[in-house]
């Protein structure tokens, strides 16, 4: 670690022994590096915990370019896609249950576009807002399995396919039930989730609704995108790119199973 003082969005000792391995992707002695890979890792943190642009990366941190470049280097080979569901399976070891899920969650979010975005943007008329809508998949302990982003145009039973195909690829073919809300009811969401060997399960309002009314099962995504909006960058969506916005999150729920499995590795 350099002797710059520490910033709250910076990784802990505990949390980089766990991603170290995954992100070293040459050694730590290669003559092209110029940046630790720590350092990199939380200039990325910090991007993403508070929502700053690039340019405004703290100076006593690795120069933007060097840590949007490097991010990439991570992101291309699915170095975080690894990380997810090798913590995930350990969270999950952890919490008594098995390594891959046999259930998972869908849903999806509207994020607000901005100027960065606008070009690409959609308008949701269910949520009256324009931006970018991005679909998730958990599982019942809400850690991600699968997550992509369309226009907020986008119907959402269009959608299932791919992301049920993608939930299939993560965990080896072991889900078979999948949970959602009333916007996936229809032959079309059903017909190709079953295509992959998955039943969907539409979790229904109560007839009599008044307030607030925590849904069996539901619950359980909504929490996790609530988990992501601590993280400002993903607020609304600041993004030129679907793909930069999907990873953003990416990154970020390997960063709060991180947290949880450095936890569990040090004990109370």
């Amino acid at each position: 670690m350099s002797a710059r003082r520490p910033y709250p969005s910076d990784v802990f000792d505990d949390e980089w022994a766990l991603v170290a391995p995954y992100l070293t992707l040459l050694t730590q002695d290669a003559g092209q590096r110029e940046h630790s890979l720590r350092e990199a890792f939380n200039g990325l943190r910090h991007i993403l915990k508070t929502g700053a642009p690039w340019r405004w990366m703290p100076n006593d941190l690795p120069p933007w370019a060097a840590v949007y470049q490097q991010a990439q280097r991570w992101l291309a080979p699915g170095c975080f896609d690894a990380l997810a569901d090798d913590l995930r399976a350990v969270l999950r070891l952890a919490a008594g249950r098995t390594a891959e899920p046999s259930a998972a969650i869908l849903d999806s979010r509207t994020l607000r576009s901005t100027p960065e975005s606008g070009e690409r943007a959609g308008y949701d008329g269910a949520k009256r807002k324009r931006g970018s809508k991005l679909h998730l998949a958990v599982d019942t302990l809400g850690h991600l399995l699968a997550l992509h982003v369309s226009k907020a145009s986008a119907d959402d039973r269009a959608e299932v396919g791919r992301l049920v195909e993608t939930v299939q690829e993560a965990t080896g073919d072991s889900v078979s039930l999948a949970y959602v809300d009333q916007g996936y009811t229809g032959d079309r969401a059903a017909g190709a989730a079953k295509a992959h060997g998955i039943e969907l399960e539409v979790v229904r309002l109560p007839e009599a609704k008044k307030g607030f009314v925590l849904l069996p099962r539901r619950w359980v995504v909504e929490r996790s995108f609530a988990w992501a909006t601590r993280f400002r960058r993903l607020v609304k969506d600041y993004e030129r790119y679907a793909s930069t916005l999907a990873d953003m999150h990416r990154v970020a729920f390997v960063c709060l199973m991180l947290s949880k499995a450095a936890q569990l590795a040090t004990g109370p």
